[in-house]
């Protein structure tokens, strides 16, 4: 594996979209969150879109703002970091990620209309993770939005939802798939079952693990109840 951009021999990150952090944050678990930094051995990343998201703007709203200050205070502690820590500049990665979002939300159509399936901060994890590929870091996007998970890894079953979802024939251009391709992805449900395998939560119990993956269920990790059991069965 090749060595990070800026010659620190980091070869391997995770970038981390907003509704994982906040799953984290939420569920109470943000010690286990900075024991899995602990045994990582690679970067935690955020991008500035992501860190508006999360911190900037909800530090000014009441009903958010304790949120905020735990993840900022995740921030300044260096448990997660800017993509300057590997050498990437915000504006370039801002630039890929404008790109990102135009081809996803161009990408399947309903009704002869384009149909919005990503947001800024999805395409800014997107656009460093094709990035970091590219200067051959290891990386994988924490995301628990369905959605664009599926973009990435099944796209063709994402049409299919979408037509459930909205009652309308999905059309969608296939050439746009290739941009997503080879992106790996993974929920908060899958830390937190590290972080129980591996030892980090405190909780004894039987009960832990179910409790673990129910509460970030609860916060909004698009996990189903099948897909728990699996885990629970794993475990």
């Amino acid at each position: 594996m090749k060595s990070s951009r800026n010659g620190t021999g980091t070869g391997k990150a995770i970038v981390f979209d907003s509704g994982t952090l906040i799953s984290f944050v939420m569920s109470g678990l943000t010690e286990e969150f900075e024991k899995l930094k602990g045994i990582f051995k690679g970067k935690f990343i955020i991008t500035e879109e992501v860190k508006k998201e999360v911190i900037d703007t909800p530090l000014h709203i009441k009903r958010f703002e304790l949120e905020a200050l735990k993840i900022n205070h995740l921030l300044s502690k260096g448990i997660i970091e800017m993509p300057s820590a590997l050498g990437f500049k915000s504006q370039e990665i801002s630039a890929m990620a404008r790109k990102a979002l135009e081809i996803a939300n161009n990408t399947y159509v309903g009704n002869g209309k384009e149909i919005h399936i990503i947001d800024s901060a999805e395409a800014s994890c997107v656009a460093l993770a094709k990035m970091m590929k590219e200067k051959g870091i290891d990386s994988a996007i924490a995301i628990d939005e369905r959605t664009m998970r599926m973009l990435g890894e099944m796209p063709e079953n994402l049409g299919k939802l979408l037509e459930k979802r909205l009652h309308v024939k999905i059309n969608f251009r296939k050439e746009n798939f290739e941009f997503f391709r080879g992106l790996k992805f993974i929920r908060s449900s899958e830390l937190v079952f590290v972080a129980y395998k591996k030892g980090l939560v405190d909780l004894k119990g039987k009960e832990v693990l179910d409790a673990l993956l129910y509460g970030v269920k609860t916060k909004g990790c698009a996990i189903s109840d099948d897909e728990i059991s699996e885990i629970k069965r794993m475990a």
